[in-house]
């Protein structure tokens, strides 16, 4: 997209778009920081979604009661495009670090307080109002969240390291989900059904706090983005960042349909795939947990060499190559699943596992060359949170109704191949970008 604003800026002239490796790899740890307690924050009321269930809602129906749990949870997502047209017109007109110090402490306040809500029997139906209240001030702040980190990491990257310094990010957000899926697991393992009920499902909620308090000390300390820096020196700012994101509409277009295999794989494979294993596979619920997390565990070791390989070889091979293995192997590899043999289910998921990583290695440095530095932030957030909200938020409540509609527990894979054929169409029009300085 041509820059009106930039004119005829000679880019040699201008101070370099990066830092040096050093304060580019803090950066790109501080992003990682509040990507994990993004996500740890969301993973845990999925986790726990059967146990939350119980505790907000009626117990007369338990699939009524589940999907309205992952309904509370899709809420979350309804509200992240609005947070993200908030915090990104803040972050495109005042800078990302101011924003990011804001997002990553709210989403640890409003976590830590669902830690402390009653539960159904306590004061009725007053409970899940509280519940959706709270999910969706978490959804606010995690609008701004992970459009931030991805502005900020990208835009202090030096151009040949963009996609393995991007990962980064995408390997707090499975280290959210790791620990959280590792914490449950334990709580599972040491706690009975009734104290998890009673008292357990409290413990993950309330660490919040102190973990975003932490989070907010590192990231307060951070630089802000050079390429932003740039853009205010050359008086480049974006007077409405949100009207200029919908005029660039191919940029738009390609940004909502780019995460759409992302996400249901994301979020089948590691948030739903506990619940997928208990209620269809009749697994334990720790045996399920501690699949999860091992397959977690993998798909965080690889990130780094999908970065790399997309560094390498261009986000076009990388994410193509992901789409296209979701779209030929996930059948298999649930029909493997659904054997309920635990090498076999183990073997799935590390697959799964796999094909995930290699997208999430490539995507958010892809992503943030589809738009220039001056609305990056408020195009990152619309596109990559609408598609949260369509696809991420209604996995989970989707592959349930589909399962209990329809009867077939292999219902969810048919969904995460439909994302994988969107995905795959977006990755034909990229224009390879690796090794290029951002545009302004």
């Amino acid at each position: 997209m041509t820059d009106p604003a930039a004119g005829s800026l000679d880019r040699t002239t201008q101070p370099p778009q990066s830092l040096d490796a050093v304060s580019a790899r803090r950066v790109a740890w501080g992003g990682a920081i509040g990507s994990a307690m993004e996500f740890y924050d969301f993973a845990v009321y999925g986790y726990l979604a059967s146990t939350l269930a119980t505790v907000f809602f009626p117990k007369e129906d338990t699939t009524a009661g589940l999907l309205a749990t992952f309904a509370v949870f899709a809420a979350a997502f309804i509200l992240r495009p609005i947070g993200g047209i908030l915090f990104g017109h803040i972050g495109d007109r005042r800078g990302r670090k101011r924003v990011l110090t804001v997002t990553i402490l709210s989403m640890a306040t409003a976590t830590f307080l669902i830690g402390l809500l009653p539960g159904y029997g306590g004061i009725g139906v007053a409970a899940p109002i509280l519940l959706l209240v709270l999910r969706c001030l978490q959804g606010l702040a995690a609008g701004g969240e992970i459009a931030g980190a991805v502005s900020y990491v990208a835009e202090a990257a030096r151009p040949a390291r963009r996609g393995i310094l991007c990962s980064t990010t995408e390997m707090g957000s499975l280290t959210g989900f790791l620990v959280a899926s590792g914490l449950v697991a334990v709580l599972n393992q040491t706690l009975t059904t009734e104290q998890m009920v009673s008292w357990g499902w409290r413990i993950p909620f309330l660490i919040a706090l102190p973990a975003g308090v932490v989070g907010f000390y590192v990231r307060s300390r951070l630089e802000d983005s050079p390429a932003f820096a740039r853009v205010q020196r050359n008086d480049a700012i974006a007077r409405v960042p949100l009207a200029e994101t919908f005029r660039a509409l191919p940029e738009l277009l390609k940004g909502l349909a780019l995460p759409v295999a992302d996400f249901a794989g994301y979020y089948l494979i590691f948030l739903f795939m506990p619940t997928y294993l208990r209620q269809t596979v009749h697994l334990s619920a720790s045996t399920a947990a501690w699949l999860t997390t091992f397959a977690i565990i993998v798909a965080i070791a690889a990130l780094p060499l999908f970065g790399h390989l997309a560094d390498r070889f261009g986000r076009r091979v990388v994410l193509g190559g992901s789409a296209a293995g979701y779209l030929v192997l996930t059948l298999p590899l649930f029909l493997l699943i659904r054997t309920g043999n635990l090498v076999a289910v183990a073997a799935a998921l590390v697959v799964l596992a796999l094909i995930q990583s290699a997208t999430m290695g490539a995507m958010f440095a892809a992503l943030a060359e589809v738009f220039p530095t001056r609305i990056r932030f408020t195009g990152i957030a619309v596109s990559f949170n609408v598609t949260a909200a369509v696809i991420g938020g209604t996995a989970p409540y989707v592959s349930t109704w589909l399962i209990a509609r329809t009867g077939n527990g292999l219902a969810p894979s048919f969904y995460l191949m439909v994302a994988a054929v969107v995905t795959l169409a977006v990755v034909a029009t990229l224009r390879d970008r690796r090794g290029e300085l951002l545009d302004i």
